[in-house]
């Protein structure tokens, strides 16, 4: 029998250090390649507050205050502080790109996923991991409002 997944929306951005290291087209490819459709894509400059809102659930983790600096591209030397915004939707589109994605730290993800393949964790520990997605239905659907207004999002 066929189950079918339910059509959802998820946050992806593609971070200072996947900007920083060229990697944009590599991610997209990866992505694109899933059957899922991008229905929205904007480089976004992060303000503080934007990334304080964004992880705020991580806020009374010790590394938040390196979360911040990383999404605003401080560990680059960047003079702004970009990334690439965008929303994928399809047919589990949570779990999709969870898998393409791989493991949040970039050592125990599986080879072949983005993580796996292009994250690195630095000599001072911090870790690159070139791309957040959206963990479950209620943060995708939190994301996507926070960075992105309906009307940027094709039907």
């Amino acid at each position: 029998y066929n189950l079918k997944m339910a059509i959802e929306q998820t946050l992806i951005l593609i971070k200072p250090d996947g900007l920083f290291r060229k990697l944009t087209g590599l991610t997209i490819d990866r992505l694109d390649a899933s059957g899922l459709e991008m229905v929205a894509a904007r480089m976004v400059s992060v303000s503080d507050a934007l990334a304080r809102e964004h992880y705020k659930s991580l806020s009374d983790k010790p590394f938040f205050a390196n979360l911040i600096k990383y999404i605003r591209g401080d560990f680059h030397g960047l003079k702004d502080s970009r990334v690439l915004a965008m929303v994928y939707r399809g047919e589990g589109a949570i779990a999709k790109v969870r898998l393409i994605a791989g493991a949040t730290n970039p050592e125990q993800a599986t080879p072949g996923t983005i993580r796996g393949s292009f994250g690195r964790i630095t000599t001072t520990g911090q870790f690159e991991n070139v791309i957040h997605a959206s963990s479950d239905p209620v943060d995708a659907e939190r994301e996507v409002k926070l960075w992105f207004k309906p009307e940027e999002i094709l039907k």
